[in-house]
C-alpha cells in the first residue's frame, strides 16, 4: 500500500478513483506547520532561522497522515506545483522526519497540473525530489512578510493607531489606490465641444463629426464654450446650405486576432468583468473546478491549475481543440497552424499550462445538471476563451467618409461591420473604462462615392467635459498589480481581501476609495518607508523571489540585503518621528477662532479639519474632500445631548451619517442615526440592557446590548428567551443554513448545545 497526500479533501477523492486499491490517498488541509505567531520566529541574527510550529486546527490530519503512514510502503507528496504546494510538501515530510514516523520508506513528489486520469497516473510514475529552490523561495517570501509585519505593524499602531497593519505587497497595491484618488482629486474638469451633423443618404441616416474648420484640423480643447460653438454651427449650416459634398471614401479591412487562453490574472479580471465575480469568489470556484466534481461517472477535475502565469497548452490539448473547432464550425474557422502565445510575464512559470478545461469535449451545456450556478458560469468563460484561442481571426470592413460642408470644412463619417466573426462567434474579451463607442458593434454607413451629395439634415453643437482617471475596479486593479510586478497569481485574492479587510479601502460602486485611516496610513508609509513601497522595489524582490526558486540565487543574501536598512528604517523612526508628525496634515489655513494653524487630523469617526494649538483650542469642522470646505452640520431639532445638554447634530463618518453631541471633542457622545430595532430579549451579560438588531459597518445583522459600550455582548444570529438546557446560559439563538434548516443553537461555543426548531424540547445533539 502506498500513501498520497494531497491539500484537500474533494481533490483526494478525485484522485483516490484514479489510482486504484494499491494507494491511499489522504488530505492535508492545506499547511501543516507555519511560523511561530510572536517575535522572533525569524532571527536576523543567525542566519534567519525560522521557528516553526504545527497549526493547531490541523494537529488531528497529521496524526492521521501518520496512523495511515505506518501500514504504507512509500510516501507520495502531491500537493499543488507551485512554491506553495511545494512548501506544504516540504514542511509535511520535515514534520514526520522530526517525529521519526518516516522510517525507512521512499518518499516521492509528484506534481501534475490537471487532475485527470491520465496525467495522476503519469506523474505518479515520474516521481521527482522535493525542489528545495522552490521551498527556499516560499521561506523567503514567508520570512519577508514577516520581517515587515512584525515590525511596521508595532510602529503603525504607536504612530497612527492601534490595531493597524502593513504588509510587504499590500503596502504598494493600497499606494495604487490611494494615488489615483489623489489624481482623482487634483482633477481639474475642462469644458470642450464637438460640432456633429445629421445627414441623410438613400433614406439611411448616418452622423458625421467635425474634424476641419476653415482648412484648420481641430483639436480637442478647439472649442471650449457654447457661445464659440453656436457661432460655427451658424457659419456650418450657411456654408453647406443643405448639402454635404463627399470629398473621400477610405474603405480598409484588418483583421482581429483572439486574446490568449486564460491565466490566473486574467481570468481574475474578466470573471469580474463579465461575471461580477471578485477575485476570491473566482479563486474559489475555480479551486472547485479544478479539484474535481462528480459529472455522472464520478468525480474528475474540468480545468487545469489555476494559479498560473503561463500561456502554454500542451500539444494534445490543441488537438483536441482544433477538433472541437473544425467540428463545430466548419475548418474555415480553423488557422492553418495552432496558434501559440507569448506571456508578458518575463518570470513566467513556462513548465505549466494556461488555465483550460482539461477536455473541451466537456462541453458548458453537458456539464450544467452537475454544476452549480456559479461553477457552470466560470466554467463556461473558461471554456469559451480557450476554443476561441485557437480560431481563426475575425475581419472587420472599415470604411471612412468625408464630406465638406463649404470650402475647408471637413465632417468624418466611420463606420464598420464584421465580414468574418472568426473567434468572435465564441468569445470576445472585455475591457477595462473603455471610453466612446465599442469599434466591434457593427456600425453600417450608406454606400457612398467621391462626389456625392448627400442631404444635410441639421448640425448639433454637443457639451463636453474631460473626466478624471477611473477609480480601479477588481479587474483594472488586478491588472495593475500584475503591470507592477506586485505579488504574483496566487496572491492577487489575498492581497484585495486585506486591503478590505483592514478598512483600508472600501469598495463603492464596484470601485476601490481609500478610507481615511487607509490615506494616513499610505502617507506615513511614503514618506518615511518609500523605498518599501516603490514599485520597482516591490517587483525586484517579487523578481528574486522567482529567482531563487528557479536555483539562479540564494535566499539568504536575499534577506540579508533586505533587512539591515529596513531595520535601521524602522529604529530611525521610532525615535524621531511624532504622532502628530503621521496623523496631522498642515493646510494653508488659519483657525478663525485663535488664529492658530489648521491641519487635517485623523479622528476616530475618519479625518476632520482641526486647531493645532488643541487642547487649548477647540475648533474643528467637518473635512469635505470633494469640496475642499465645510459643510454645516444639520442641528437635530427638540434633542440635546444626554451627557452635557449640547445641540445634538446629525454628522458623516466614514460609514455615514450618525448623531453626535456639537461640542465635540470636549463630549464624544454618538449615537446611530437610525434607532435599532429592540428583540425585548434581556442581555445574559449585564442583565441591564435588552439585545438589540444592528448592522456592522459592512452591513451584516447583529444583535448586541443597548447599553454598549458599557456592555459590549454580541452574537451574529437571532436571540431567543430561553434558557440553554445543557448550559443554563440565558439565551439560546436561532441558526439557520442550508445543510440543517432552522436550529437552536447555544451561543456559548463550549457547551455545543443544537437542536432542530421542530423538535427543541427532545434529544439534543453536540456541536
Amino acid at each position: 500500500m502506498n500513501l498520497v497526500i494531497v491539500e484537500s479533501p474533494a481533490k483526494a477523492k478525485t484522485i483516490k478513483k484514479y489510482l486504484g486499491p494499491d494507494f491511499d490517498v489522504v488530505a492535508s488541509y492545506g499547511h501543516v506547520r507555519d511560523l511561530v505567531p510572536k517575535e522572533g520566529a525569524v532571527d536576523p541574527e543567525h542566519g534567519f532561522a525560522m521557528k516553526y510550529q504545527v497549526i493547531e486546527r490541523n494537529e488531528k490530519h497529521v496524526q492521521t497522515i501518520a496512523k495511515k503512514l505506518k501500514g504504507a510502503d512509500a510516501l507520495y507528496l502531491a500537493t499543488d506545483p507551485d512554491r506553495e504546494g511545494e512548501a506544504i510538501s516540504w514542511h509535511l515530510f520535515e514534520l514526520l522526519k522530526g517525529r521519526r514516523q518516516l522510517g525507512e520508506r521512499a518518499v516521492h513528489r509528484v506534481v501534475f497540473n490537471e487532475i485527470t486520469k491520465r496525467a495522476v497516473q503519469e506523474a505518479v510514475a515520474n516521481p521527482r525530489e522535493l525542489s528545495l529552490d522552490m521551498v527556499n523561495a516560499q521561506q523567503a517570501r514567508r520570512a519577508l512578510d514577516y520581517l515587515v509585519g512584525f515590525n511596521l505593524s508595532p510602529l503603525l499602531w504607536k504612530k497612527i493607531r492601534r490595531g493597524l497593519s502593513a504588509g510587504r505587497v499590500q503596502s504598494p497595491a493600497l499606494r495604487l489606490i490611494c494615488e489615483r484618488e489623489a489624481e482623482i482629486e487634483r482633477f481639474e474638469r475642462q469644458e470642450y465641444w464637438t460640432i456633429e451633423a445629421d445627414a441623410d443618404k438613400d433614406a439611411k441616416r448616418f452622423v458625421a463629426k467635425l474634424i476641419q474648420l476653415e482648412g484648420v484640423k481641430l483639436e480637442q480643447f478647439s472649442i471650449t464654450d457654447g457661445e464659440r460653438a453656436e457661432a460655427v454651427r451658424q457659419q456650418l449650416e450657411q456654408a453647406a446650405a443643405g448639402t454635404l459634398v463627399v470629398e473621400s471614401v477610405k474603405r480598409k479591412q484588418r483583421k482581429r486576432h483572439p486574446a490568449p487562453p486564460f491565466t490566473t490574472s486574467t481570468l481574475q479580471q474578466e470573471a469580474a468583468r463579465k461575471l461580477g465575480f471578485t477575485a476570491q469568489r473566482t479563486m474559489r470556484v475555480a479551486q472547485q473546478l479544478y479539484e474535481g466534481v462528480d459529472v455522472g461517472a464520478g468525480a474528475v477535475g474540468l480545468i487545469t491549475y489555476m494559479r498560473t502565469d503561463s500561456v502554454n497548452l500542451a500539444q494534445e490539448a490543441l488537438e483536441e481543440i482544433r477538433q472541437c473547432v473544425a467540428d463545430r464550425y466548419g475548418a474555415n474557422h480553423l488557422p492553418p497552424q495552432p496558434r501559440f502565445f507569448k506571456t508578458k510575464s518575463k518570470n513566467a512559470q513556462e513548465a505549466h499550462e494556461a488555465v483550460r478545461p482539461t477536455s473541451v469535449l466537456r462541453d458548458p451545456a453537458s456539464l450544467k445538471p452537475y454544476l452549480n450556478q456559479e461553477q457552470q458560469r466560470l466554467y463556461e468563460l473558461i471554456w469559451k476563451r480557450t476554443l476561441a484561442c485557437q480560431m481563426a481571426h475575425a475581419l472587420i470592413n472599415q470604411v471612412a467618409v468625408d464630406l465638406s460642408a463649404g470650402d475647408g470644412n471637413l465632417f468624418r463619417a466611420t463606420g464598420s461591420m464584421v465580414a468574418e466573426p472568426g473567434f468572435m462567434r465564441v468569445y470576445l474579451e472585455g475591457r477595462d473604462d473603455a471610453k466612446g463607442g465599442d469599434d466591434d458593434e457593427e456600425r453600417m454607413l450608406p454606400e457612398m462615392n467621391e462626389g456625392d451629395h448627400v442631404t444635410l439634415l441639421g448640425i448639433r453643437p454637443e457639451q463636453h467635459f474631460t473626466e478624471p482617471p477611473p477609480r480601479y475596479t477588481e479587474a483594472s486593479l488586478v491588472k495593475a498589480l500584475e503591470e507592477f510586478g506586485i505579488g504574483r497569481p496566487s496572491t492577487y485574492a489575498t492581497i484585495i481581501s486585506t486591503l478590505q479587510d483592514r478598512e483600508y479601502v472600501v469598495l463603492d460602486k464596484k470601485r476601490f476609495l481609500p478610507t481615511d485611516v487607509g490615506r494616513v496610513v499610505n502617507r506615513f508609509l511614503t514618506e518615511y518607508f518609500t523605498s518599501y513601497v516603490d514599485y520597482d522595489f516591490t517587483a525586484r524582490l517579487e523578481d528574486d523571489l522567482d529567482a531563487i526558486s528557479r536555483g539562479e540565487v540564494d535566499w539568504i543574501p536575499l534577506l540579508e540585503r533586505f533587512w539591515q536598512p529596513f531595520k535601521e528604517q524602522v529604529d530611525h523612526t521610532q525615535a524621531n518621528v511624532k504622532r502628530s508628525d503621521v496623523t496631522q496634515e498642515r493646510i494653508d489655513e488659519v483657525c478663525p477662532k485663535c488664529g492658530g494653524q489648521l491641519s487635517i487630523r485623523l479622528g476616530r469617526n475618519g479625518r476632520f479639519i482641526g486647531c493645532t494649538n488643541y487642547p487649548d483650542c477647540d475648533y474643528t469642522r467637518d473635512l469635505n474632500p470633494d469640496q475642499g470646505e465645510a459643510e454645516a452640520p444639520e442641528v437635530v431639532e427638540g434633542r440635546s445631548c444626554p451627557e452635557c445638554g449640547s445641540p445634538l447634530e446629525i454628522k458623516r463618518g466614514r460609514y455615514g451619517k450618525f448623531i453626535g453631541c456639537s461640542a465635540y471633542p470636549k463630549c464624544r457622545h454618538i449615537e446611530p442615526l437610525e434607532k435599532p430595532e429592540d428583540t425585548g430579549v434581556p442581555c445574559p451579560k449585564c442583565g441591564k440592557g435588552t439585545l438589540q438588531k444592528k448592522k456592522s459597518r459592512r452591513g451584516k445583522v447583529f444583535y448586541s446590548c443597548s447599553t454598549y459600550p458599557k456592555c459590549d455582548y454580541a452574537v451574529w444570529d437571532q436571540p431567543l428567551d430561553e434558557p440553554c438546557p445543557r448550559c443554563g446560559w440565558p439565551v439560546l439563538t436561532l441558526k439557520v443554513t442550508k445543510t440543517k434548516g432552522a436550529s437552536k443553537v447555544c451561543p456559548q461555543k463550549e457547551c455545543g448545545y443544537r437542536a432542530p426548531v421542530e423538535q427543541s424540547g427532545g434529544e439534543d445533539e453536540g456541536g
